[in-house]
């Protein structure tokens, strides 16, 4: 066996072993039940990161588009620098929440797609992703808010509270949550109730510092999004830049404030436009509605390589098999971000059949050569090397397609061109690399005076 044939089987093998590698945490995960995937999710087992990433319409979930309000957009920052913000904020959120491989992406001028695959609490991912957020402490008047329909004082401003208390407060907020270093949830008070705790930087921490120690015995309203939360009264100066939000919250209420300040205020509010929620019995369906075209298409190819080309079918056949585990071996790899969507799939059909394309060609020009009375070594050499540059124009095309899909495309369209790129890739490889071994190997340790193909 010459240098180069024992070179391509050592670099088969580490493929295929490496496809392998890759696949078995999948494997494993869908082998699990339930309960045993929910005790993983909690523990976060190293394995729930390493599993191929099913898209939203796999494995449900939800689906919005949202339209900033630039026309409310501070003076001193731009549309598109607003925009971004938001959709770093909004990636924060999401972040925080626990979603696997959301998808988040700005489209055109002032709109944001968010896709968040396996979502089981539509309603709290709305509340969460499309607050503003935004923290401001206002002193309370000490006169009662006026009645409606009176003259509110000049500087002062009435808003609701969270139990629908009216408070008078002045205009200009104190300290705002661009001050805000961490928020985390606490228990404590005469009830042990849920609230959250919050520290400031060092610049907001002075600033507090001063407020307070100005208006001892006076109400400092804390304000979310224009709602005060609670306006506990200023028994002393607080100095540090720490306090406490109360509010009858329940934990998980507790839990969403916290993380939403941690993740910060949107610079603008945004306003979902488009709302599409996927169930998991669809997701479900669509799983089992694309693996059987898979299946029946694989299976399909698969026989009439073997009927039409015999040896040389069954070959192609390997290569084939190989070609899909190379794929997916691909998209489940940790660290790359690739998710399986159901155009995805489509894809993987799709490339069932271009796959053996560059087969058919190879075979054909093998059958010339064998015409012609050459041997079969000297057939099959002859054949690889005049197929080989319509094999590379024809892929090459297509990969360049794949990648435009890419760049312009969104969501389902981006699916299909990943599973089109790499399984267009692997099929150069298993086509002009495995199926040659594989030829070699035959020729090689026997003499074959006549292919059969």
């Amino acid at each position: 066996m010459n240098k180069s044939l024992q070179w391509k089987i050592t670099i088969i093998l580490v493929v295929v072993v490496g496809a392998l590698w890759s696949l078995f945490p999948t494997y494993r995960w869908y082998a699990m039940s339930p309960e045993q995937q929910d005790r993983m999710l909690q523990m976060r087992d190293p394995i729930v990161e390493r599993t191929l990433n099913l898209g939203l319409d796999l494995q449900g979930g939800m689906h919005l588009t949202l339209e900033a309000q630039i026309d409310q957009a501070p003076d001193d920052i731009s549309t598109r620098e607003a925009v971004d913000r938001a959709l770093e904020i909004i990636r924060n959120r999401i972040d925080q929440f626990g979603v696997a491989e959301p998808h988040i992406v700005r489209r055109g001028e002032r709109w944001i797609d968010v896709q968040l695959p396996g979502v089981d609490d539509p309603e709290r991912a709305i509340e969460l992703i499309g607050r503003t957020a935004r923290l401001e402490f206002h002193i309370v008047s000490e006169e009662p808010p006026p009645l409606e329909g009176e003259e509110i004082p000049e500087g002062y401003v009435v808003l609701e509270g969270r139990r629908a208390e009216r408070f008078l407060v002045r205009e200009e907020p104190e300290l705002t949550g661009a001050s805000l270093k961490d928020a985390r949830v606490s228990t404590g008070g005469d009830f042990g109730r849920p609230h959250v705790a919050f520290n400031l930087d060092s610049e907001g921490g002075r600033i507090f510092e001063r407020v307070t120690e100005a208006n001892i015995d006076r109400r400092l309203a804390i304000v979310l999004d224009g709602v005060v939360q609670s306006a506990p009264v200023i028994r002393s100066r607080i100095p540090g830049g720490s306090g406490i939000i109360e509010g009858a919250f329940s934990l998980e209420d507790a839990r969403d404030l916290a993380m939403l300040l941690r993740a910060g205020a949107l610079p603008v509010p945004v306003e979902i436009i488009e709302n599409r929620t996927i169930g998991p019995a669809l997701g479900e369906d669509s799983i089992k509605a694309g693996i059987s075209a898979l299946v029946l298409g694989f299976i399909v190819v698969l026989l009439f390589m073997v009927i039409y080309y015999r040896m040389g079918g069954l070959i192609a056949d390997l290569a084939l098999v190989l070609n899909v585990l190379i794929l997916l071996g691909i998209m489940a790899l940790p660290g790359l971000g690739f998710t399986l969507t159901l155009p995805g799939i489509a894809g993987i059909v799709l490339i069932t059949g271009m796959a053996v394309d560059a087969n058919v060609l190879i075979f054909e020009r093998i059958r010339e050569e064998l015409e012609g009375g050459k041997t079969p070594r000297v057939a099959i050499d002859a054949g690889y090397k005049k197929a080989t540059s319509t094999i590379l124009d024809a892929n090459i095309t297509t990969l360049v397609a794949a990648a435009f899909l890419f760049q312009f495309g969104t969501g389902p369209i981006q699916g299909f061109a990943v599973t089109l790129f790499i399984g267009i890739s692997a099929s150069m490889f298993t086509a002009l690399v495995v199926t040659k071994a594989v030829f070699d190997i035959i020729t090689g340790e026997r003499k074959i005076k006549e292919l059969k193909i």
